[in-house]
């Protein structure tokens, strides 16, 4: 406020119609918003419900932590399984002001006894408010040993806590209370007995003595039961997105209701089997098939034709084939490719698409389609945070708008599934057979002398040794690139020549090295029933 003086100063306006003009005193003062009645001598309880002096002291300095100002009121500090109210300490800009009543002898015809003068005295900076919802409460029998063990712990009760033992768990869920009906009971009568945890036979007459069933697990509340500290304003109306569903039991013939929510997301997955599945799908499923009047009649058409080229691609490879803007709406839609293929979950050609009906596993050519991946030691996994996925999901958007803008060369998009041993485009190698160019290790993946005769899980076509030889080409090829510099075809051979005898090795004895399971028969290891019956062998 400005101070008297200044009232003069004010051009154009007489200064005895301005109102007055008050100082301001400086005194700081604190706040709380007492969900509660508060009598002058009851002040010394409320601090103490509030924690105590010295947490509204830590609460209301001036360089309090955020978790130094949260306040939580204990209404029955004595249960110790009650949950708190929380609050918090928030800045405000009020003035505490003094309020004098002066009292008249002689009421007036106005109904006015008296005469009230106000005068500020402080500023109050921070103020304690409880706005969040209450949580839920539940109180356990306080006789029960878990509950004297708590109270224990609370008052650092050395030998109550040496002498606790843990009593013997009997089934006697429930308990017979003999109870007089018509008499008054610790329950509200205005409160379902189903929700009391009793049950009472309602064909008993009033005036017998009839058993009262009451609830006796041994349950103890959680330190929180709702997160929920802000009630939704819901208006009192439905959710808009419920319906009421109905169906019959065919057995009993019961009618059944319960509320389903519309709007809830279909997954649009394709199809998916293991290697060890003895048949492929040759459709859709059904959910699936159920979309197929919602999405692009054209794009579908093109991804048909793309998967009559070539029977497998991989999510890149099969991207690259089409236009930005058909990219986008297939990722958009969902539905789009499990129309017209179906993947594998394990094998070598894990997390590749597959055109329906067809069976890579009874097709020698299929092994040019077989998968090879290499994780980038330099950047290990890790669970990214949400602002790393909004930030991935960001620069995808951004890369495909400038597909769109034809920013980005669309010669090196459209390449960027292959490997030629000369550049990369990426910094994971996640190739197909088909889509390596490179000539030595072209030569090795159309070497006709190194198959199978049935497919294998591990290594597909391929016998293990050729397989392990393509791996190692490409593997000191990529990474050579990443690190800046392409590997000749002398330093593989040589790589190869040096570790042909230790190659051997490993595939001889890598059983007995890798743990057998799913997860590591990619490095080499046995299947389960391959190493139960060589572990009953040896």
């Amino acid at each position: 406020m400005q101070s008297s003086s200044l009232a003069a100063f004010v051009p154009g306006v007489d200064s005895s119609l301005q109102a007055p003009a008050y100082p301001l005193p400086q005194t700081p003062f604190y706040s709380i918003e007492y969900p509660g009645y508060v009598r002058p001598t009851s002040v010394s309880l409320a601090v103490s419900n509030l924690g105590g002096q010295s947490v509204l002291d830590s609460a209301f300095k001036r360089a309090a932590s955020k978790t130094e100002t949260l306040i939580e009121l204990k209404l029955r500090p004595e249960q110790p399984f009650a949950h708190p109210v929380p609050g918090d300490v928030v800045p405000t800009n009020n003035i505490l002001l003094k309020i004098v009543k002066k009292r008249r002898k002689n009421r007036l015809e106005d109904g006015a006894i008296g005469e009230y003068t106000a005068e500020a005295i402080g500023v109050i900076p921070k103020t304690a408010r409880f706005r969040s919802m209450v949580d839920y409460q539940y109180q356990p029998d306080m006789n029960d040993p878990v509950s004297k063990l708590r109270i224990a712990m609370d008052n650092m009760d050395v030998d109550a806590l040496q002498s606790y033992v843990i009593p013997e768990e009997k089934a006697d869920y429930t308990i017979s209370v003999q109870s007089t009906s018509g008499t008054a009971m610790d329950t509200d009568i205005n409160l379902d007995p189903e929700l009391t945890g009793i049950s009472v036979s309602r064909h008993q007459p009033e005036s017998r003595t009839i058993p009262v069933m009451r609830s006796n697990l041994r349950l103890f509340p959680p330190p929180l039961f709702s997160r929920q500290t802000i009630p939704q304003g819901y208006n009192f109306r439905p959710n808009p997105a419920s319906m009421v569903s109905t169906s019959v039991d065919n057995e009993t013939g019961e009618e059944k209701k319960r509320y389903i929510n519309r709007m809830r997301w279909k997954g649009y997955g394709p199809a998916s089997i293991m290697f060890s599945d003895a048949i492929v799908p040759d459709k859709p499923p059904q959910v699936v098939e159920e979309g197929r009047n919602l999405i692009d009649k054209a794009i579908l058409k093109k991804l048909e034709d793309l998967f009559v080229q070539r029977p497998v691609w991989t999510r890149m490879s099969l991207f690259n084939q089409l236009a930005p803007n058909e990219t986008r709406e297939i990722l958009n839609s969902k539905a789009l490719l499990p129309l017209v293929c179906y993947v594998f979950q394990d094998g070598p050609w894990r997390d590749t698409l597959v055109r329906f009906g067809f069976d890579p596993r009874q097709d020698r050519s299929a092994r040019f389609f077989q998968r090879l991946y290499f994780r980038n030691a330099n950047h290990p996994i890790a669970r990214p945070s949400v602002i790393t996925r909004r930030q991935d999901r960001s620069a995808a958007n951004t890369q495909i708008r400038a597909m769109e803008e034809g920013t980005e060369k669309e010669a090196d998009r459209r390449r960027s599934h292959i490997f030629d041993g000369q550049s990369i485009t990426k910094e994971t190698a996640a190739f197909q057979l088909c889509d390596i160019t490179d000539p030595m290790l072209k030569e090795m993946i159309d070497d006709p002398d190194d198959l199978r005769e049935e497919c294998n899980e591990r290594d597909g076509w391929y016998s293990s040794h050729g397989f392990e030889r393509i791996k190692t080409v490409l593997r000191h090829k990529f990474f050579s690139l990443l690190e800046g510099h392409p590997a000749s075809d002398e330093e593989c051979r040589a790589l190869l020549s040096n570790n042909d005898g230790f190659a051997k090795a490993t595939i001889a004895n890598r059983s007995y090295k890798l743990r057998a399971g799913k997860h590591n028969m990619a490095k080499g290891a046995l299947r389960p029933e391959d190493a139960a019956v060589s572990a009953t062998t040896t």
